[in-house]
């Protein structure tokens, strides 16, 4: 029980290693069934017609006169041949029959071994005694059923003058053939085995690579996605099996990389989000508590308080108005975009812009007729966006703002430029994220939320366009908008 138990260990009946051994063995074995089949019938046949020819030149051997005693009679001066003188001289069990040329059949010698004379239809005898083959014979069955070899061979000098007819039982030689095709079964039977024997370590070291590759997914999980097949195994298609999965592995690693970003930003956002509104809502519930306290009978301080909270709402309605904005966006990133001219659109902003500058100092350097795709009033948020955070970071006196807007390759370049405060190299590719300001004890010495910059990145992105920033501290930054002329690819 533990033997076949071990076997069973080692060869399991669905593994691809019983598998392939079994098919290989099957087929090995089918080829040999027929070879031995075909071995078979083509000896069979090469005895028979070998046994033949020897029959023939054992009849040829004979002197034509001792034939001729048989069909005219016998000589006086040749003495008449005995009933059992060729038995020994052809073949112990021969039974012998000559024939003339008119047809007449008679027994020349009789086999001791019984058994019924076979005899052809006079036509046959006429066909064969004037036969140009060399070679004629039949394997024919008699009355009991056992298999002859019938012999046929003329005789006679200068002309066919009869026809000797030879019949052997094919016993010996079917059992000779039988005798060869068992050494040929058990010598195929050794091979088998001896196929068996050295196709298992073959297969086993053939196998080698696909084990390696079982090993390394067994030591690959969520956890650990950067462990790799190895891909140079000298074996084609294994090594272009590791070379899949290893693509595989990179996009998934990719993937629950950027899942865990995804995980961590929509954490940071729900945080952010959640104390920018705290914060409002902090201030007015104190507001409202000094009010219940008795200080709304004092004329002054309700009007202060009326005028703080209607601050802080305001200021909790732009920022709930910019969340349901990304949420828009990110839910549904597609905006109509139509042709139009970017410089007359800054044009008549120019007013506005003024305004919301003050005393500080505004140039336009636009390049006029520049056409692109744009959606107005989302390219109007990111002018006024942009615009509004160099107001916030000037000195309201000396501050400096320029607008322009150049032509680059493929498209336009809108660039907003100031002369103020200037961003920390450290904090430049943090700039566009959500909620993210340079001043982290959130004083908001220059107020917003820090959802500005990141709506303008998704508009921007909307546009297949792209925006980036340069800046020095005390010296001042440039925000660059490029957007393409044509469509892009996915808006």
């Amino acid at each position: 029980m533990k033997k076949i138990t071990g076997i069973k260990r080692l060869f399991p009946p669905d593994s691809l290693r019983t598998q392939l051994l079994s098919r290989y063995l099957g087929l090995i074995a089918l080829l040999l069934i027929v070879i031995g089949f075909f071995q078979y019938f083509l000896m069979r046949d090469f005895i028979y017609k070998n046994k033949a020819e020897s029959i023939q030149s054992q009849i040829i051997a004979v002197p034509n006169e001792a034939w001729g005693q048989t069909i005219y009679g016998m000589s006086d001066s040749m003495p008449a041949p005995g009933p059992n003188r060729f038995h020994f001289f052809i073949a112990p069990d021969a039974k012998i029959a000559v024939i003339d040329e008119n047809g007449n059949y008679s027994v020349f010698a009789d086999s001791t071994a019984g058994g019924e004379m076979l005899k052809l239809t006079p036509e046959e005898y006429k066909a064969a005694m004037f036969s140009k083959k060399r070679l004629n014979y039949k394997v024919i069955n008699d009355s009991s059923g056992h298999e002859q070899l019938l012999v046929l061979q003329p005789i006679g000098r200068g002309h066919v003058s009869g026809l000797v007819q030879v019949s052997i039982n094919t016993k010996p030689l079917t059992d000779l053939l039988v005798g060869q095709l068992v050494v040929f079964l058990l010598l195929s039977v050794l091979a088998l085995g001896a196929g068996l024997l050295a196709f298992i370590p073959v297969l086993k070291k053939t196998l080698v690579p696909l084990s390696n590759m079982i090993h390394t997914a067994e030591e690959i999980d969520a956890g650990n996605l950067t462990k790799r097949f190895p891909v140079h195994q000298g074996q084609m298609e294994i090594d272009r099996l590791s070379e899949s999965f290893n693509g595989m592995l990179e996009r998934l690693q990719i993937s629950f990389e950027a899942e865990k970003e995804a995980k961590e930003q929509m954490r940071r956002f729900v945080a952010d989000a959640s104390h920018e509104l705290r914060t409002p809502l902090t201030s007015i519930h104190g507001f409202l508590e000094v009010l219940l306290r008795g200080a709304m009978k004092d004329s002054d301080k309700l009007q202060k308080s009326l005028k703080s909270m209607f601050a802080e709402s305001e200021r909790m309605k732009k920022l709930v108005q910019d969340l349901l904005l990304l949420a828009k966006m990110d839910r549904s990133p597609k905006i109509e975009l139509s042709e139009g001219e970017l410089d007359l659109l800054l044009m008549d902003m120019e007013t506005q812009l003024r305004l919301l500058a003050g005393n500080r100092k505004v140039t336009l350097e636009l390049t006029p007729h520049l056409s692109c795709l744009f959606n107005e009033d989302k390219i109007k948020q990111v002018v006024l966006n942009l615009f509004h955070n160099a107001v916030q970071h000037t000195d309201p006196i000396l501050g400096q703002i320029a607008v322009s807007l150049t032509k680059v390759t493929d498209g336009i370049e809108l660039a907003v430029r100031d002369n103020g405060s200037g961003i920390p190299e450290e904090h430049q590719p943090h700039l566009f994220e959500r909620f993210y300001r340079i001043d982290s004890s959130r004083t908001r010495k220059y107020g917003g939320s820090g959802l500005g910059l990141s709506i303008t990145k998704s508009i921007i992105d909307l546009h297949g366009g792209s925006i980036r920033v340069e800046s020095q501290p005390d010296k001042g930054s440039v925000f660059y908008v490029y957007l393409p002329s044509s469509i892009p690819a996915v808006f």
